[in-house]
């Protein structure tokens, strides 16, 4: 039996613009997701994913050697149904095996289950960790083998690998890791909100590239206001930050910030996290804060010090 563990991610600087080089700060979550490998007599791969809460959403039987999906069900059809979810594992499985030849090319059979410890529709890196899991398995580059499939940054590879915070940027299309320390005095004034629902990250990015133009100067305030985060020492100047962030970005991409839109009566500082529109938000604040966002609706409120390794 073999068994592999990513953890799950959060970007709290730098999102889209870290596809252009800046330097950003992201934490890995003390969730993530498991893949365990057991052998079996036929020359099959027998797939199981399973949520956090134990139940199998996802089915696929492929025959070996050729990988050849034989059959599939799934639990929904929100994600575009059973057959595009198993040919995306199964395209996965070949890119990987594009990257390592000997990959599952032999009539030797497989089981492998999947376990998240997060809801999947939280956003926390269910492709990632599921990418870095099956590289490490197939003995690739993660970075490579999501290069080839869902493409992005990388930096959630970089979370679901590491155990600390990083700072993170692309360099000729090469990822550059830093390990720091993010553990700020102010840590039980921070909160992570779920917005209700999952952003598709592939539509954010594509309006950012549409409208990004020249980003030089904003790239180096991003990269600069990362450094910032890192070192602020005081929860005032955190929020004057975290503002500062949203509003680059705000003007970037033409969108308003979440606090604008959903927070304007909000006593602390909010800012977007990833994608704009949905998934986690940080929110400064106190021990009223579970209670403001619950009664908009919000429900998902976590300390950060009980999300973040």
């Amino acid at each position: 039996m073999e068994h592999f563990y990513s953890n799950g991610k959060l970007l709290l600087t730098g999102e889209y613009f870290v596809l252009d080089g800046a330097k950003v700060l992201a934490v890995p979550t003390t969730c993530g997701q498991d893949l365990v490998v057991e052998a079996i007599k036929e020359p099959k791969l027998v797939w199981n994913s399973f949520t956090n809460e134990g139940e199998c959403w996802l089915e696929a039987i492929f025959d070996l050697p050729k990988l050849r999906l034989s059959s599939a069900a799934f639990d929904a059809n929100e994600d575009g149904g059973k057959d595009t979810i198993a040919e995306n594992l199964k395209k996965i499985l070949l890119e990987a095996r594009k990257l390592n030849p000997s990959f599952l090319n032999s009539k030797k059979g497989v089981v492998v289950k999947t376990n998240l410890t997060f809801p999947k529709n939280w956003g926390l890196g269910t492709s990632s960790t599921l990418i870095n899991n099956i590289a490490n398995w197939a003995k690739v580059n993660p970075y490579k083998l999501l290069s080839a499939t869902f493409g992005g940054s990388g930096y959630d590879i970089a979370c679901a690998q590491n155990n600390s915070s990083i700072l993170y940027r692309i360099n000729d299309s090469e990822p550059i890791i830093e390990k720091v320390e993010f553990n700020p005095s102010f840590n039980d004034q921070l909160y992570f909100v779920y917005l209700n629902k999952k952003q598709n990250s592939r539509e954010g990015i594509e309006r950012y590239k549409k409208l990004k133009g020249t980003l030089t100067s904003e790239i180096n305030q991003i990269s600069e206001l990362s450094e910032a985060f890192l070192t602020c020492e005081n929860l005032p100047d955190f929020e004057r930050l975290m503002k500062e962030h949203e509003q680059i970005v705000s003007k970037t991409i033409r969108l308003k910030p979440v606090q604008e839109q959903l927070f304007s009566d909000y006593f602390g500082q909010t800012k977007s996290l990833g994608a704009w529109g949905g998934d986690f938000i940080l929110a400064t604040g106190n021990e009223d804060t579970p209670n403001y966002f619950n009664q908009k609706g919000f429900k998902t409120v976590i300390l950060y010090k009980d999300l973040i390794l």
